[in-house]
């Protein structure tokens, strides 16, 4: 299970009825935070989610309304006397921008680790079934989009264990993936009593950005689409290319091309105070779309199948 909240969906500055876009992420004890503008903590408040637990934080750039409330949050996880360790994902620059706003948290409980994105697309393994991959998009500064992707093995094979003559004190470890010398020396892979890996979860978020190809690309057959929705009035068409930004119909487009099974748009201009008006269009180009608002959440499930 793979449990998404878009904690705020509004883009350059908070109001009192939408806090910056940020979403979080949780999976078998992982918590992913992407994006940390001024009331982020607020935000995880409301959920009644809580920061200590964030293991990684991405940034998708580094414009103000998408990193101005890291100092504040790194605080509050010191002040919860957090030792972990965090790891930190962003664009080239990552560790300099951090260190700056660090003037004014200078003192941490905890090491923060960093991994600075230099090319197009990364894969950052987070768990042996968990990967966060980084891919460009085209905004007027460096910025990425992120998909996370839980894996699933195929299921435990009693037939095939039995057949290949495997004691049955080696069956739970090749179950969970470990590649085991028996007694005898006899080599066993897990391949050896599991069948075909079945269907994962995949979540692609990415905002700040005009459409491109390679959001299709990391977005295709994923099972939540979470992407920038600046405006959704049509005539704001030529305002969201000039400063790099989307439709809401350019959005449904990239969800339609990209084969995804649900879009929620987010990050909307201070300007778009019904988000839902406009969304009758967006679902003519995209049936299954949804107006992102705050604190809207997802438990996303494996598909269930009898096979191996």
């Amino acid at each position: 299970m793979l449990d998404v909240c878009l904690l705020g969906t509004g883009g350059m500055m908070p109001l009192p009825y939408r806090w910056l876009t940020s979403l979080m992420v949780r999976y078998n004890g992982k918590s992913i935070l992407i994006d940390c503008g001024e009331g982020t903590q607020i935000a995880l408040k409301e959920k009644g989610w809580s920061p200590n637990p964030i293991d990684v934080i991405c940034f998708t750039h580094y414009h103000a309304d998408h990193i101005s409330g890291l100092p504040g949050m790194l605080l509050t996880m010191g002040n919860a006397e957090r030792t972990e360790p965090l790891l930190v994902v962003g664009p080239k620059g990552l560790k300099r921008v951090v260190t700056a706003l660090r003037i004014i948290a200078p003192e941490l409980p905890f090491e923060i680790n960093y991994h600075e994105i230099t090319e197009k697309e990364e894969t950052i393994k987070l768990l042996d079934d968990l990967n966060l991959e980084a891919f460009r998009v085209a905004h007027n500064i460096a910025c990425y989009g992120y998909s996370i992707k839980v894996s699933r093995i195929g299921r435990f094979s009693v037939e095939r264990a039995e057949a290949a003559s495997i004691e049955k004190k080696y069956w739970n470890r090749l179950q969970k993936g470990e590649i085991i010398t028996a007694d005898g020396g006899k080599v066993l892979t897990p391949e050896m009593v599991l069948g075909s890996s079945r269907k994962g979860l995949h979540v692609t978020y990415t905002t700040d950005t005009r459409p491109i190809e390679a959001i299709v690309n990391n977005a295709k057959g994923a099972d939540l689409f979470i992407c920038e929705g600046m405006y959704g009035e049509p005539e704001k068409k030529e305002k969201a290319k000039e400063y790099k930004h989307m439709t809401f119909y350019e959005a449904a487009r990239l969800a339609r091309a990209a084969g995804v099974k649900e879009l929620w748009l987010t990050h909307y201009s201070p300007s778009l105070l019904k988000p839902e008006v406009f969304m009758k269009a967006v679902r003519d180009i995209f049936p299954n779309a949804h107006a992102g608002k705050d604190g809207k959440t997802v438990e996303l499930l494996f598909e269930e199948s009898d096979g191996l």
